[in-house]
């Protein structure tokens, strides 16, 4: 399966889905002109991965912010790494905020909140 390689740019994040290594990424800010257009291919790409994820899949969530229209695109992807977690897999999201984000963090328990993949919260210390 191929890797999925985004660049950032000031308005969306980076994402690197490497299905070899079980390792995703999504970095920086989320704040694109047409989330459900730029999360497409992510949600797609975990679709193809879902079939035959590794036997433990780590997910890397650092961004230091989301508008709402990002935060159901998130969500979305979220529901897919729980869809691998319920079936045939190990699911770890690692998620990062700013020592003083109190609303990153809060986001982030949001999400584990609501789906059922075990969610490990970790402080960015300057």
């Amino acid at each position: 399966m191929e890797p999925l390689s985004i660049a950032g740019t000031a308005k969306t994040p980076s994402v690197s889905f490497d299905a070899a290594k079980g390792v995703l990424e999504i970095k920086g800010r989320s704040i694109p002109e047409n989330s459900i257009e730029f999360y497409k291919p992510l949600v797609d790409w975990l679709e193809d991965y879902t079939d035959t994820p590794n036997k433990t899949t780590k997910v890397n969530v650092q961004l230091e912010y989301f508008n709402t229209s990002s935060s159901k695109c998130i969500l979305d992807v979220f529901k897919k790494l729980e869809s691998i977690h319920k079936g045939k897999g190990e699911v770890q999201i690692n998620w990062y905020y700013e020592e003083d984000d109190e609303d990153m963090l809060e986001a982030g328990e949001d999400y584990e909140s609501i789906i059922r993949v075990p969610f490990k919260m970790i402080e960015i210390v300057d």
